[in-house]
């Protein structure tokens, strides 16, 4: 599967990382939704999720789109084995729509935390912080 730049998959980590830069609107959303559908029919294994908000300068959403997104994840995913999706956010809008996300999917196969910190994603993910940091990084798959 050919993944958009801002998308890698790490098969070796089973981890797919979403760096989106300069706006994050509904079609960006609906492009990772998508592709995280994709890799979920595709592959056989779980995959853990990393959002790395740091170089996103404006967010164009709203809460009924957060709502309705968060809920189609937690149907579309159900029964499935559990995976964790970590959010890095410094700005304030994003840590309030992926709080609201974690909050909504709370009790699902999907585990969502929202951080300010690369670090303490990498340990929560038990995975190399170079594996989370821009540069790095084999895209796979």
């Amino acid at each position: 599967m050919k993944l958009p730049p801002e998308i890698q998959f790490h098969e070796d980590i089973c981890l797919l990382v979403y760096r989106p830069r300069g706006l994050v609107n509904k079609a960006a959303v609906n492009k990772i939704i998508s592709v995280i559908g994709e890799l979920e029919i595709t592959l056989k294994e779980p995959f853990n999720r990393f959002s790395d908000t740091s170089e996103t300068h404006e967010v164009e959403l709203n809460f009924r789109y957060i709502i309705q997104v968060s809920l189609h994840r937690r149907l579309s995913y159900a029964g499935r084995p559990p995976v964790k999706s970590a959010i890095l956010a410094t700005d304030a809008t994003a840590i309030h729509y992926g709080r609201l996300h974690a909050l909504l999917t709370q009790g699902s196969p999907i585990n969502v935390r929202v951080f300010q910190d690369r670090g303490e994603v990498a340990q929560w993910l038990n995975v190399p912080i170079e594996r989370l940091t821009p540069n790095s990084a084999r895209s796979e798959t």
